[in-house]
């Protein structure tokens, strides 16, 4: 009898037992995978798929290979959607991380009522978007909301109508975005802090560091990886933007505040053109590959590393 046989029988266990156990954590994963596969991928090479046809979601699919790219490098609308995400972009990269980290910096320390302030702050992210954006279109409403009430009543006789003026409305909602996205930062950024090590912020005191410089060389550099994570974040948030200017403004005045998301959205849903409007999808498909492909990478090296 071999040494193999001698440890099955005193565990008990035949090889094919053995085998069929070591296989039972693998059929927990056949359910999910299914619907991951179902739900995510098929609909994604789909979608490839139906870029190439001139498809209006009745009639009969006709392939017409790369004609719909062709027509959105020359579609004004797609030019000025791309152009409104890329502005989305900058400000939501750069605003509320400059505000999240600053806030994160002040609740770090012992401050009166600083549990208060953080509820306060993170409380608009338990919000839709959609509830967001109804709060904001109030506050933002031409004659009784509560901006133009204010500069009614210190005296602007012609105050703004912030989303019906071409050159306010995108940024309008990009407010109502980043008033969102603060308190997300906020807390990336306070888990980051608590988790530095004070040895090395001590070693800096030491060595004369303080405010400015102590941040700028010692704590913003250890906030790195958290700072990476916010900043992919934000621009993949950026990018698929949609809820709130479907709320807000729907695209206009006259497509000022559309963005790719929603573009999208309206040719194939409202115009009836599912391979125009899939050819879209596919370019903010690639569009947010560009940066997660990066990101993806940088993580699984540094995993590696350790």
């Amino acid at each position: 009898m071999s040494a193999i046989n001698l440890i099955f029988r005193r565990d008990g266990q035949t090889p094919g037992r053995k085998r069929r156990i070591q296989w039972t954590p693998y059929l927990f994963l056949v359910v999910p995978l299914a619907i991951y596969f179902v739900w995510i991928v098929g609909p994604t090479f789909y979608t490839f798929y139906l870029s190439l046809t001139d498809w209006d979601g009745i009639s009969q699919m006709r392939f017409i290979g790369l004609a719909n790219y062709e027509r959105l490098f020359q579609d004004r609308d797609f030019h000025m959607s791309f152009a409104n995400n890329v502005r989305w972009l900058v400000v939501f990269i750069t605003v509320p991380t400059t505000i999240g980290l600053g806030l994160a910096l002040i609740f770090n320390t012992d401050i009166r009522g600083a549990q208060w302030f953080k509820i306060s702050f993170y409380a608009p992210l338990i919000l839709s978007f959609v509830v967001i954006g109804m709060i904001w279109a109030w506050i933002y409403e031409p004659r009784n909301g509560l901006i133009n009430s204010l500069l009614y009543g210190i005296g602007v006789e012609r105050p703004p109508g912030w989303l019906a003026d071409r050159q306010l409305a995108l940024y309008a909602i990009i407010a109502a975005a980043v008033w969102r996205q603060v308190g997300y930062v906020m807390i990336l950024y306070l888990a980051g802090l608590k988790n530095l090590d004070p040895s090395l912020i001590e070693a800096g005191r030491v060595d004369g560091a303080t405010g400015w410089t102590l941040f700028r060389h010692i704590i913003f550099p250890l906030l790195g990886p958290v700072t990476v994570v916010i900043v992919v974040i934000s621009i993949i948030d950026s990018l698929r933007a949609f809820d709130l200017v479907s709320v807000m403004t729907r695209g206009g005045p006259a497509g000022a505040s559309n963005v790719l998301a929603n573009f999208m959205y309206i040719e194939a849903f409202n115009n009836y053109k599912m391979g125009y409007g899939a050819a879209i999808a596919v370019m903010l498909f690639m569009l947010s590959l560009v940066i997660i492909i990066p990101y993806l990478y940088r993580t699984i090296k540094t995993e590696m590393e350790y």
